[in-house]
C-alpha cells in the first residue's frame, strides 16, 4: 500500500512531491473555469452555535461572512445525528443505512454489535472520485471516521475514495504522525497540539490551492472542532478562567473563538490567492452538539447529538461563491440534506456525478444555491439511528435525548417511528419546531401514510448495498 501512503504530503515535501504536476496542469489550462470547491464539515456543532444562527458564546465574525456574503439555509439537515454514517451520507450523496454504516465506527466487536460495517466500502459513489475524473485536484484535510483506527488494520486507504493528498486524524487509515503521537484521538505528546489542529488543516488547505492554482480543486476541511474534549492553547485557558478539566463547558468558547479565527484566515487566504471570487464554500456539521453539554446549542430545538429530533439533525448551513452568488440571502423555505450536496456540488461544477450502478438518493438544488428559486422538495427525507447501537446510553433527560429510530420528514409533517412500528410521534414542523406536541392520533390518515412508508424505506434500505456482516462476534456469557 505503499504509493497509496504517497499520496499524503507534508508542507516541508510538497513542492518537490507535486510542483512540477501543478505547473503542467496550470500551463495545460491557463485560465480555470470551472471553480474550486471547499466543504467545511464542522464537528459537532449545534445549531446555533455560531453568532449567524442566533449563538451568543462568542462573535463569530469570519464564519457568518460565509452566508453574509452569499446564502443561508436554515432548514439544513444532516444524513444522522452522529459522526460516521453523517460523513458517509455526504461522500456519497445516499443513505448510510444503505452502506451498513449505521453509527460511529468503533473496534471490530462494537461495529459487528452494532450490525455496521468496519469502513465504506471503496465501489461505493464519492463526490471526491467524480470531481476527479473532471480533472479537479482534490484533497482530504481534517477528520475522517469512514473506516480505520481502533483495531481496524485492513480498510481501504484514502486515495481509493478519490483523493489525490490528504492529511486526517487518529480514526483515519492512515493518520497523519503529527497529529498522533498516541493511540488514541489526541495526545498533549502530539506535535501539532489539539488547539493547533484547525491551523495545520486550514494551511494545508491554503497550500494545496497554491500549489494547483490553474486548476481546479475539490477539498474537504473537516476540522475535529467542536467535539470534546475542549482543548484550548494555554492563553486561552488562562483567559477563559482556568476551566480545570479539558471537557468543561467554560474551555468551549475559547475553542470556538479559535475556528473562527482560523476560518477569518482561510478566507484572507483566497484572497491573497486571488481565486477568492471563483471558490465555492460550504460551511455546515455533521450532526448536532454532544448531550453532555447543559445549555443546549440548538437555539431551543429538542435534542442533541444522538437523537433524530432536530437538534440533532438541523444544522448551520452556509454557502459563498462570490462569481455566482449574491450576497445577503437568507433561504427559510427549501429543506436540504446533507446527501444533496454530491450531486449539487457537481452541477455547479459543471461535473458529471459518475455513480456506477448506484443511484443517488440526494436531489440537484444547484438552481436554490444560486438564489434563482426556492425549490420546495419533491420527494421525502428518510433517517435511520439507533435501532442497533449498542454502545453507553446517551445522558440527560429522555425525552430530550432518546427518540424513535426511524424518521420522516415529507413537507411539513416529521413522523418518528420505531422499527417494530412503536413509539409513533407526529409533528408539524411549521407550528411546532420544537416537536413538543405528538399529533399522531390527531391526524391517523397522515400517521398511518407515513409510518407505512418510512418502515418500507427502512426495510428495503437497511444495509443494502453493505455486503456480509464481518467481524468479531460479541463474546456470548457462559452459564
Amino acid at each position: 500500500m505503499q504509493p497509496l501512503r504517497a499520496a499524503r504530503v507534508f508542507p516541508a515535501a510538497a513542492l518537490a512531491v507535486t510542483g512540477l504536476a501543478a505547473a503542467g496542469c496550470a500551463q495545460a489550462n491557463d485560465r480555470q473555469e470551472k471553480p474550486n470547491v471547499i466543504l467545511i464539515y464542522i464537528d459537532d456543532m449545534g445549531y446555533s452555535d455560531i453568532s449567524a444562527f442566533g449563538g451568543n458564546y462568542t462573535l463569530t465574525p469570519n464564519i457568518d461572512r460565509i452566508g453574509q456574503e452569499g446564502i443561508q439555509f436554515n432548514q439544513y439537515y444532516t444524513a444522522c445525528p452522529i459522526s460516521s454514517p453523517s460523513r458517509v451520507g455526504v461522500t456519497t450523496g445516499m443513505y448510510p443505512t444503505k452502506w451498513g454504516i449505521t453509527t460511529f465506527l468503533n473496534d471490530r466487536r462494537a461495529n459487528c454489535s452494532n450490525k455496521s460495517n468496519d469502513y465504506l466500502r471503496p465501489e461505493a459513489p464519492t463526490l471526491a472520485r467524480s470531481m476527479k475524473a473532471a480533472g479537479y485536484a482534490t484533497g482530504h484535510f481534517g477528520k475522517w471516521h469512514m473506516g480505520g483506527g481502533r483495531d481496524v488494520k485492513d480498510m481501504p486507504q484514502i486515495p481509493e475514495y478519490g483523493f489525490d493528498e490528504y492529511s486526517s486524524t487518529w480514526e483515519s487509515p492512515d493518520p497523519d504522525p503529527l497529529l498522533t503521537a498516541s493511540n488514541w484521538i489526541w495526545s498533549d505528546q502530539d506535535s501539532v497540539k489539539r488547539w493547533e489542529r484547525t491551523e495545520y488543516f486550514v494551511d494545508k488547505t491554503l497550500d494545496f490551492l497554491k500549489r494547483h492554482k490553474g486548476q481546479p480543486c475539490y477539498v474537504d476541511l473537516w476540522p475535529d472542532d467542536m467535539h470534546t474534549p475542549y482543548v484550548p492553547s494555554q492563553e486561552a485557558y488562562e483567559k477563559s478562567g482556568k476551566g480545570g478539566f479539558w471537557e468543561k463547558e467554560v474551555n468551549f468558547t475559547p475553542v470556538l473563538a479559535e475556528l473562527d479565527r482560523q476560518i477569518g484566515r482561510l478566507l484572507d487566504g483566497l484572497e491573497e490567492l486571488g481565486i477568492a471570487d471563483n471558490t465555492i464554500i460550504i460551511f455546515t456539521s455533521d450532526n448536532g452538539p454532544d448531550p453532555s453539554y447543559k445549555n443546549g446549542r440548538t437555539a431551543g430545538l429538542r435534542g442533541q447529538k444522538g437523537t433524530l429530533y432536530e437538534g440533532g439533525i438541523r444544522l448551520p448551513f452556509m454557502v459563498r461563491w462570490p462569481a455566482k452568488i449574491k450576497a445577503g440571502q437568507v433561504n427559510n423555505e427549501t429543506v436540504l440534506c446533507s446527501i444533496d450536496l454530491f450531486p449539487t456540488i457537481c452541477a455547479l461544477a459543471g461535473v458529471e456525478p459518475r455513480t456506477g450502478e448506484y443511484e443517488l438518493d440526494g436531489l440537484d438544488f444547484s438552481k436554490t444555491f444560486l438564489g434563482k428559486q426556492d425549490t420546495k422538495r419533491k420527494s421525502p427525507m428518510f433517517w435511520e439511528f439507533g435501532q442497533h447501537f449498542v454502545g453507553k446510553p446517551l445522558p440527560g433527560n429522555a425525552y430530550q435525548t432518546r427518540s424513535p429510530n426511524i424518521c420522516m420528514r415529507d413537507g411539513d409533517w416529521k413522523l418518528l417511528v420505531n422499527y417494530d412500528g412503536t413509539m409513533t410521534e407526529l409533528y408539524n414542523l411549521a407550528d411546532d419546531k420544537y416537536e413538543t406536541t405528538n399529533v399522531a392520533e390527531k391526524y391517523p390518515e397522515i400517521t398511518g401514510k407515513m409510518k407505512k412508508q418510512a418502515i418500507e424505506w427502512y426495510n428495503d434500505s437497511f444495509r443494502k448495498h453493505a455486503g456480509e456482516l464481518t467481524g468479531p462476534r460479541p463474546k456470548q456469557k457462559t452459564e
